[in-house]
């Protein structure tokens, strides 16, 4: 009685799929391949809004003189939507530096995972505002410093980084980054 119900269940779905497909006709055969067309690559609309943001920013009359004195050779990130005092802030030292990370001696591989182990400890104690010492090369072969572009570089990729800017002079000026970070 089993196999007569599955017989007669599948006997009914042919039947209607003979009734779907009635209609089809076989696709002409001229022996070519119908490639469709590539679409098109998707509009970058989050870029084209920061670009924009970016350059409404730089044109308004928000700028300060002091502003255009800051923007020198130092390095520093100000993540986009927060205001510029954040980063005059953080360079003129109003944050207390909580904890450091001195990368002295370490590889770039090495590096990189002592400052993401000791940004998540810094965001899982509440710590804001933390120096990272790089240095300044001049152990490095060639006298170079190696690290201080891949810090810079890895700081901007960490949403947990708010903004950056390098240290003043007393906590290690071209040789560290003084960081602040989500609360």
């Amino acid at each position: 009685m089993k196999k007569t119900a599955k017989a007669s269940i599948e006997k009914t779905d042919q039947d209607l799929f003979r009734q779907a497909v009635a209609d089809a006709r076989p696709l002409p055969q001229h022996g070519k391949v119908l490639r469709m067309p590539d679409a098109p690559p998707p509009y970058p609309v989050q870029s084209h809004l920061d670009e924009h943001a970016v350059l409404e920013e730089s044109l308004s009359a928000d700028w300060t003189a002091q502003d255009w004195l800051d923007s020198g050779d130092e390095p520093n990130f100000l993540r986009p939507g927060l205001s510029r005092q954040v980063l005059r802030k953080l360079r003129s030292g109003t944050w207390v530096i909580q904890d450091q990370l001195d990368l002295h001696g370490m590889d770039r591989h090495q590096a990189r995972e002592a400052l993401a182990g000791f940004l998540a400890n810094c965001i899982r104690r509440g710590v804001r505002c933390v120096r990272v010492i790089h240095g300044k090369g001049l152990g490095s072969k060639n006298r170079e410093p190696v690290l201080k572009a891949k810090v810079k570089h890895w700081l901007v990729q960490r949403e947990e980084v708010l903004a950056y800017c390098q240290a003043r002079p007393v906590d290690g000026g071209s040789g560290a980054l003084v960081v602040l970070l989500t609360a």
